[in-house]
């Protein structure tokens, strides 16, 4: 039987092009790659499918990983949306309240004026649930494009995402093939979403997290491991295992 190869792109172009079929291969590559991982899914998409799924508790989630390791991050929003599911039953807690449900992720306090702020807007203004629009998400404080678009991709009850969720693994992975060539989440947000299909935007971070933290490390990558090793550009990597 005939398997398909990616097409391995020249050394000295970087960004390469990459076909619509390419991106199915490499996308088929990497779910196979991360079903073998400790971790198989970004923490956002795991508290999803435990049943932490609406906008508000995808907004709330996310806000608690900002700078914040998923080992932390996952317990501290079990937490909170286990004691308090709804914007109105977090409103009750107060900011102390949700405070000492969230510790001991970083800036505590700050992220639970925040996210009480974000539960009485959307128990007052929004008919006590947050709605599937990225700018509306975004206008609160402590939602920047990366959390609005991960709570909407990570939601079912939301369609496709008006935007890729960019963190740093998403960021630096996309750089390394050399598909992008880009400085910031930011600006590999846009550049990614001119040249991925729709149909993936919610899926690569929801792959990459797990990858990147497991395979495609930030320093010292397991290339020996890795089903795109022959096809990766290897980008600003200096050793690897």
């Amino acid at each position: 039987m005939r398997r398909d190869k990616l097409t391995v792109p020249t050394v000295n172009a970087p960004p390469h092009s990459v076909a619509p079929a390419e991106w199915g291969r490499i996308f088929k590559t990497l779910r196979a790659a991360v079903a073998k991982l400790p971790q198989t899914k970004a923490a956002m998409f795991m508290l999803a499918d435990e049943g932490f799924a609406s906008v508000f508790e995808q907004v709330v989630s996310a806000i608690i990983s900002v700078r914040t390791t998923e080992e932390v991050t996952l317990p501290a929003s079990r937490r909170l949306l286990t004691a308090a599911k709804t914007p109105a039953t977090v409103a009750e807690l107060g900011p102390t309240g949700i405070a000492k449900l969230i510790a001991p992720c970083t800036f505590a306090e700050g992220k639970a004026r925040d996210i009480h702020a974000i539960a009485v807007a959307a128990r007052d203004q929004h008919g006590g649930k947050l709605p599937c629009d990225v700018n509306v998400l975004d206008a609160f404080r402590g939602v920047g494009p990366k959390v609005a678009n991960l709570a909407i991709a990570a939601s079912p009850d939301c369609g496709e995402p008006a935007g890729i969720p960019v963190d740093i693994h998403v960021h630096r992975v996309a750089n390394r093939w050399a598909v992008i060539a880009t400085t910031t989440p930011e600006k590999t947000q846009f550049a990614l979403q001119d040249i991925l299909p729709r149909k993936y935007w919610a899926e690569i971070n929801m792959l990459l997290v797990p990858f990147g933290k497991f395979i495609c490390t930030g320093v010292s990558p397991k290339c020996s491991q890795c089903p795109l090793n022959y096809w990766c550009m290897k980008v600003g990597v200096t050793t690897h295992r």
